[in-house]
């Protein structure tokens, strides 16, 4: 499969140089993928970085049940490989899920390695990087710890509308398809309670829609609800 003919669109490799995104490009390789496929699974190697180029992908953990929970969803641009397990050649601590038509890029740990030893920039940027997923996850947990129901639901509407948010005019939709089981797992709640929650905020009109078009409309509003706004 042919190499990507740039990855300007990618923001982790804007601080490289014009000849480095060449040279890294000439490793990368681009992948489609479909709704519904499993880009890794839980146990495989982490031996690629994955990036995604276009559509949406979603991190998965399966439950003791064997139930699939979704723990975040990825935007263009994220950087996705259980980070940690691939810097130490571990595997996949879960899974990643495509949720629609889209492309994703790839490229070998030992490559993306070789660029970090060669470019300080390069190793502070994604330095930069791994520091502020690490703070979503704090967030995240704190979050669950300290947050009421209704807390949690606002705070993952309002970072899905900052990250994918399309202006319309009876308010900003939401760029990703999401169900109420996909938004219970990420809140850390059961499908029952954050259909309440998503139900009494179509009654106070701050959202209106469904999963499949979900449309902010009154995000100021959603915003005082949401003490932290994670992914």
């Amino acid at each position: 499969m042919p190499p990507p003919s740039n990855l300007d669109s990618i923001p982790l490799f804007a601080c490289l140089s014009d000849s480095d995104r060449r040279e890294l490009a000439s490793h990368a390789i681009e992948v489609p993928i479909q709704k519904g496929q499993f880009i890794f699974r839980e146990g495989d190697p982490a031996e690629w970085f994955h990036i995604v180029k276009q559509g949406n992908v979603k991190c998965v953990k399966s439950s003791p049940e064997g139930r699939d929970v979704t723990l975040k969803v990825l935007m263009p641009g994220d950087l996705f490989c259980c980070e940690a397990s691939a810097f130490a050649g571990e595997g996949h601590p879960g899974c990643a899920q495509s949720m629609g038509e889209g492309t994703i890029v790839k490229i070998h740990r030992m490559v993306m390695l070789d660029i970090i030893q060669k470019n300080p920039d390069a190793a502070v940027n994604i330095i930069n990087y791994l520091s502020l997923r690490l703070r979503e996850s704090q967030d995240n947990a704190k979050a669950f710890a300290l947050d009421r129901a209704e807390q949690r639901v606002a705070s993952i509407l309002v970072n899905l509308t900052q990250r994918s948010g399309i202006q319309e005019a009876t308010g900003v939709r939401i760029g990703v398809r999401l169900t109420h089981q996909d938004l219970a797992d990420m809140a850390g709640l059961t499908k029952e309670t954050t259909s309440r929650i998503l139900s009494r905020f179509k009654k106070n009109h701050v959202i209106r829609g469904t999963g499949k078009k979900l449309i902010i409309q009154d995000l100021t509003r959603l915003q005082h609800m949401a003490p932290h706004a994670f992914s």
